[in-house]
């Protein structure tokens, strides 16, 4: 044993003597101070980490079967399903995946404005987990077209259509996207290689980005309390505990209730009644019969009732745009100097909660028909949410906060 031991000792040595391992072990997990009230809200970053492991290793296998023509395509997501071994697993896997993925990235992004972790120091932390969502969606938008059913055939005509609505450049730019002048088996082979090859490995490097700058300048708290200005002799947070083992385990935890959920949802739900794979898609891509009603992922759905509740298709384009980019600029948008909705006054409270209605209500219009009392509706809501952010100087600025304490309670 002891053999064994001073070998493995010594094999470590010889890698921290080329590669700092054991540094790098060290400062982002082992000596990596977190503060000691993380919450239930904290489980979403690690859980990304998992799912975003989980769809990288079902994609490869699902791309080693998967031909991305547009005469074979349809018909080898089938062959995955009946004839590959275990292969309905894999695609289910990666299909709920998908849908959980942004379910979790929608927390995370939530928790971020409850409790202003977006505020300095971690504005570069917020912009790049921002840019980490818009390669999602790119990544969600390419991965929808790729089993050529009917639905990713018409919505991706409707995405293309909305880039070709922008002045001067546009159809340039719907057309390098087709690279044809119709969606064709061009479109498909282009959008599997940005799906399995070049926005993945985007996404690697901005998630790779995301930790570093968040281990640098420390994790915020419920109570958005800088622990790092209360140090001891040693120059240890007073307020802090080592990521590992403390939070490690704890994660270990939420990882089994995710799994145990996430599988009952692939064995008796993976379809989730239509929202995470829509019925009409399971018919291959027909150009010529238009389906009555064309949906985006529920994801989008948001932005799509924005798009839908603004008449001129340019303006409802850039209003779309906005309304995800816009979340960049909560960092300066927020003139508060609190960070935790737990100090923060009843504006900002009451603000939160009618974006969160309005959200939910516009994400569930854009999977209805655009009758004109759902319109009105999604207009409604596309004003609540927009004003959300543009009062956001003014209501945060005037709040009645309360003091933050120098300390953890």
């Amino acid at each position: 044993m002891n053999s064994v031991t001073k070998l493995l000792g010594g094999l470590l040595d010889w890698i921290d003597a080329r590669y700092p391992l054991t540094k790098t072990w060290n400062y982002h997990l082992a000596r990596y101070y977190a503060p000691k009230n993380f919450n239930t809200w904290y489980y979403t970053g690690s859980l990304a980490l998992l799912i975003m492991a989980i769809m990288l290793l079902t994609g490869i296998w699902l791309s080693m079967v998967y031909i991305p023509t547009a005469a074979e395509a349809f018909a080898s997501v089938e062959f995955i399903m009946r004839d590959v071994e275990w292969g309905w697993l894999l695609r289910y896997i990666h299909a709920v995946g998908g849908s959980a993925f942004f379910i979790i990235i929608y927390l995370h992004m939530y928790r971020g404005m409850l409790y202003g972790s977006y505020k300095k120091p971690r504005e570069l932390v917020w912009i790049v987990g921002m840019l980490t969502y818009f390669t999602m969606m790119g990544i969600g938008i390419t991965g929808y077209m790729l089993p050529w059913g009917q639905m990713s055939y018409w919505a991706l005509q409707v995405v293309i259509s909305m880039f070709g609505a922008i002045p001067v450049f546009g159809e340039d730019l719907a057309l390098w996207l087709r690279g044809d002048y119709v969606v064709s088996g061009v479109t498909l082979t282009r959008f599997y290689a940005l799906h399995a090859c070049a926005l993945p490995l985007l996404l690697l490097g901005l998630v790779f980005v995301h930790l570093i700058a968040l281990h640098e300048v420390g994790s915020n708290n419920p109570d958005g309390i800088e622990i790092k200005a209360n140090k001891d002799a040693n120059g240890i947070p007073l307020d802090g505990i080592p990521f590992h083992p403390y939070y490690s385990v704890k994660d270990l935890v939420g990882f089994v209730v995710f799994l145990i959920i996430f599988s009952a949802v692939i064995f008796f739900a993976p379809d989730m009644y239509g929202y995470f794979l829509e019925g009409i898609n399971f018919a291959p891509a027909n150009p010529l019969s238009t389906p009555e009603h064309i949906v985006p992922n529920w994801y989008f759905t948001a932005y799509y009732a924005i798009l839908r509740a603004i008449p001129d298709k340019f303006i409802g384009v850039c209003a779309m745009g906005l309304a995800s980019v816009i979340f960049i600029f909560l960092p300066w948008l927020d003139r508060s100097p609190v960070k935790s909705i737990r100090y923060r006054g009843w504006k900002y409270r009451t603000a939160l909660i009618a974006f969160t209605i309005s959200f939910v209500s516009l994400s569930w219009l854009g999977t209805q028909l655009a009758t004109p009392v759902f319109v009105w509706m999604a207009r409604f809501f596309t004003l609540i949410y927009f004003g959300f952010f543009f009062l956001m100087p003014f209501y945060t600025s005037t709040d009645n906060d309360k003091p933050v304490p120098d300390r953890i309670p």
